[in-house]
């Protein structure tokens, strides 16, 4: 089945990436010399690809988890037929390539996520593969399968060390997602040298405690051993598989084995040895013909036959099923239906207050019930986050078709894995846990904002209002730490009709991810929201209680909960002779969106007297109070004790909003 061409390929893999490599003077050559030979039997005999059609839906997917080893990747795209060319490998690791140092979703043609930070990948995957499960269940019927692929992910040691793998990998062992493989490059080396100075777990029993089936190759060089490993996973769809290749880092260099060659180029001595190890008779980025050839016959033209196979099953199922049909394309646009808001759009001032978690969960239920490609859900928090959807159960092995996704104690776990599901496509998708532990998972949703993914990550629970749980539950710097990561909308709605215009915002965006941060305290429903809410959330920040002059004494500006504080406040400085404007600023990133003019009008110039308002980091707030400014905050930790009395205590109660303004602007 395997022979010298074979070969060939392999070692055209190999050397491409050390070429690219020494072109850059900078890289990771280790991986793609040990790797290469299970990319190669992964890419030519198994992976389901059409690289003129990249984007092809029933493709499978391949996620490099091991990112560093991006130029074996880049490589084995350039040889697939992908619109990656020999220059651009020569422009590896330069600024504005199409070959960054680490793999970019959107940046390169057939990267499907960005990696590079480990084990991610390996959680992206995973949230791919239950994307996969999941939309297989709903449109797939007996006589037409449109949802059929597989999803490959390719880990190092370093990607099993992280403790986002156990997360993800117990998941995935869980919701028993048998079409997820990953390939685990298995080489006993990292950055700093052996993995005996730190890493010894035992594979098999590690997976196989998951639930994983695992299977071990003892010759990371012997392709057909490799290719039986890969046959053999497949045919348990019940049991996701980690197959194990022991390989050698660096494999053909004088310095194989040993980290010497994990993190920088060989060198043009050691290269000229490693081109003899291989018999590799050409010049740098110099390809044989039949190493194209042999990439297009096995890649290009299977793909093209599955790709055209697939357009025909999906033009009979648009005959057969058309209903079904058009729900699966309008997951494939993120397509939402808008009709939701009827079913939640009727909070006005004097109603009931609600935490906008209450609320929050009324929402989801519309959103659910009105668009049936609409799924998600939280770290084990459904019945503190509310984020549970009512007209639908759980996702689970044996009922797939089901939207309420349970992450189990797995924050870190649940935002990659929605960033897979996203990633995928065909729905859209949500997360959820306590404000506070958005800790856990910042390093994922910093790849939601680099993917530029619409995602939507809820997080209740917002301050130190939580009370009882104390300070280790109370979240103070969150807020303003978010709001400092780029490409991210963070909303934190004052009542409830903020929250349905935050969450219109959400389900409107496309390249860029949006935090939601929610109550669990009680909030009125503020004047005029119904009316001023959905333009001013999405504007940033909006004057809700305008001053009774036309130039204000003062501003207060506040976010969520504390928003009703400053009504209050503006009330008692009125009865003083002290006329302010309360302005509700639900989101810095929406606001600074905005035309000069409009902030102008919101935060004129002329009125210096400005006061923030909001239980949390005061960091960050000198940029809408100014020097002269005072920001009302929270600038330590928190404390256990009843709710209202510690926000008390804290200075969040009219009294103490008054008695600091006056003293910082009457003289």
């Amino acid at each position: 089945m395997f022979d010298e061409q074979d070969k060939l390929c392999v070692n055209a893999i190999r050397m491409l990436s050390i070429d690219t490599i020494e072109k850059a003077n900078s890289g990771h050559p280790g991986l793609p010399m040990g790797a290469a030979p299970m990319a190669y039997v992964l890419w030519s005999r198994h992976l389901k690809i059409y690289p003129k059609k990249s984007k092809w839906f029933d493709r499978d997917r391949f996620v490099l988890s091991a990112g560093h080893g991006s130029a074996m990747l880049y490589s084995l795209l350039h040889l697939a037929g992908y619109q990656v060319s020999l220059n651009d490998l020569k422009q590896f690791r330069q600024e504005d390539s199409l070959t960054p140092g680490h793999p970019e979703f959107g940046k390169t043609d057939g990267v499907e996520a960005t990696t590079g930070p480990l084990g991610q990948g390996l959680g992206m995957a995973v949230g791919m593969a239950m994307a996969e499960k999941h939309l297989a269940a709903i449109y797939n019927k007996p006589d037409k399968e449109i949802v059929d692929h597989y999803t490959y992910s390719l880990v190092g040691d370093g990607d099993l060390m992280e403790g986002i793998s156990h997360e993800a990998a117990s998941l995935a062992g869980h919701l028993k997602l048998g079409k997820l493989i990953v390939l685990y490059d298995s080489n006993d080396i990292s950055l700093d040298g052996p993995t005996k100075m730190s890493f010894d777990d035992n594979a098999k029993k590690r997976f196989e405690g998951y639930g994983w089936e695992y299977i071990r190759v003892e010759d990371g060089n012997n392709l057909k051993e490799i290719d039986s490993a890969l046959k053999m996973a497949k045919k348990d769809i019940q049991r996701p598989t980690i197959i194990e290749v022991k390989t050698v880092i660096g494999y053909g260099s004088p310095d194989q084995g040993t980290n010497k060659v994990h993190g920088a180029p060989l060198g043009k001595e050691n290269v000229a040895i490693t081109r003899k190890s291989y018999d590799w008779n050409y010049q740098p980025f110099e390809i044989p013909d039949e190493v194209y050839e042999r990439f297009h016959k096995l890649i290009n033209e299977t793909g093209k036959k599955s790709y055209e196979n697939w357009e025909e099953r999906l033009k009979d199922y648009e005959d057969k099923y058309p209903s079904l049909a058009y729900q699966f394309k309008d997951g494939l646009t993120n397509k939402v239906d808008f009709n939701w808001i009827k079913e939640v759009a009727d909070y006005h001032e004097g109603s009931s207050a609600e935490a906008s978690r209450i609320t929050g969960h009324k929402v989801i239920s519309a959103i659910s019930k009105f668009n049936p490609t609409f799924w998600g859900g939280s770290a084990d928090l459904f019945s503190s986050n509310k984020t549970n959807a009512a007209d639908t159960k759980a996702f689970e092995p044996s009922n797939p078709k089901e939207r309420n996704i349970w992450f189990g104690v797995r924050e870190f776990g649940q935002a990659a894995a929605i960033n897979g599901i996203a990633l995928h496509g065909g729905t859209r998708t949500y997360g959820s846990t306590f404000f506070v532990f958005s800790d856990y998972l910042r390093g994922a949703l910093r790849l939601s904002a680099l993917q530029h993914l619409p995602v939507t990550y809820v997080f209740t629970h917002d301050s130190i209002a939580v009370g009882e749980d104390g300070p280790t539950h109370e979240p103070i710097e969150q807020l303003m730490s978010l709001r400092a990561m780029p490409n991210v909308n963070v909303i934190r709605p004052a009542d409830a009709n903020e929250v349905i215009a935050a969450w219109r915002i959400a389900l409107n965006a496309d390249r860029i991810p949006t935090v939601l941060v929610l109550t669990r305290q009680g909030l009125p429903v503020l004047p005029k929201t119904d009316k001023l809410a959905d333009e001013g959330v999405k504007h940033g920040a909006y004057v809700l209680l305008p001053a009774q002059k036309d130039v204000p004494d003062g501003i207060l500006i506040a976010t969520g909960s504390e928003v009703s504080l400053a009504q209050e406040a503006q009330k008692q400085l009125l009865s003083d002779g002290i006329d302010v404007s309360v302005v509700s600023m639900p989101s810095f990133e929406l606001f600074e969106a905005q035309r000069s003019e409009y902030k102008e009008k919101i935060l004129p110039n002329s009125v210096s007297n400005r006061m923030s308002i909001e239980m949390g980091a005061t960091l960050g707030w000198e940029r809408y109070v100014g020097r002269d400014g005072v920001a009302i905050g929270i600038d330590k930790f928190g404390a256990s004790g009843n709710g209202p009395l510690i926000t008390k205590h804290y200075g969040f109660n009219v009294e103490n909003i008054v008695t600091q303004y006056k003293k910082a602007f009457i003289k």
